[in-house]
């Protein structure tokens, strides 16, 4: 298994951890299903009245899809099947409310999951960038949940300037994009302070709390999604031009 739950009933918080340290807990397609299997589920169980998304390890929180992960597309410029689109609670139909605590690097696909959290505890080693362009490939569906997440600016940056450039805890924070700013090795644990306050309201109200919220940028959400596919299948260079990109990346960053 990928993707760990830990619930606990008392407070009545789970814990879902992307598991696959070993690879920066980037998501193939089994750990997808995973997801997906436990966002519905979670549906269900009413003993579960806020959500904690973390990762394993002290590396990344996720760095997005697995580059080895075999994606099979439809022979078609208006057909194209995006793994990741319904990795996240929202996609899901889960609208308890989810705090995502990051440690370590969060990129590209990451923020699929991101976008779809009701807020982001972080601690210093927190680092946040989109790959996309210095690879060949639109960044399309992530660019249209940043920028509604942070200022767009700042959205814009991180996902024009690829890999050159990462955006630090700090400047996440004062940006806004990251709720709270913890001490080394703290978010998880800021994270899960805070879910048990939520979970600890009646749920009812959080819940329709949440589809409030929700509802301010559903709208902008959807408008930028159906838009996706065809910048994509427009502007993404064939596979094999990206594998080449990406063995030829240069390694060095900016951190701001």
């Amino acid at each position: 298994m990928s993707v760990r739950v830990g619930a606990d009933k008392d407070t009545g918080v789970a814990v879902v951890t992307l598991d696959r340290p070993e690879r920066l807990n980037a998501i193939d397609l089994g750990m997808r299903d995973e997801l997906v299997d436990v966002w519905r589920a979670l549906r269900f169980d009413d003993s579960v009245r806020a959500v904690v998304l973390t990762g394993a390890g002290e590396r990344a929180f996720c760095t997005g899809i697995d580059r080895d992960a075999v994606v099979p597309q439809p022979n078609s410029p208006y057909m194209a099947d995006d793994p990741l689109l319904r990795v996240g609670p929202k996609a899901n139909d889960l609208w308890k409310p989810v705090v995502a605590a990051v440690r370590g690097m969060a990129c590209g696909g990451a923020f699929y999951l991101l976008g779809e959290s009701e807020f982001v505890v972080a601690d210093p080693t927190a680092t946040f960038f989109d790959p996309h362009t210095t690879y060949g490939m639109v960044s399309a569906y992530e660019s249209v949940l940043m920028a509604q997440s942070m200022p767009f600016g700042e959205a814009a940056r991180m996902a024009l300037m690829g890999t050159a450039e990462r955006m630090s805890a700090r400047r996440a924070h004062d940006i806004g994009f990251v709720s709270e700013l913890t001490e080394e090795g703290g978010a998880l644990a800021a994270a899960r302070r805070c879910a048990e306050v939520i979970a600890g309201c009646p749920t009812e109200a959080v819940q329709g709390t949440v589809r409030a919220l929700w509802a301010a940028k559903e709208a902008a959400l959807a408008h930028g999604f159906a838009q996706a596919p065809h910048l994509i299948s427009l502007g993404n260079l064939p596979a094999g031009r990206q594998a080449d990109l990406f063995r030829e990346r240069g390694r060095e960053f900016r951190l701001r």
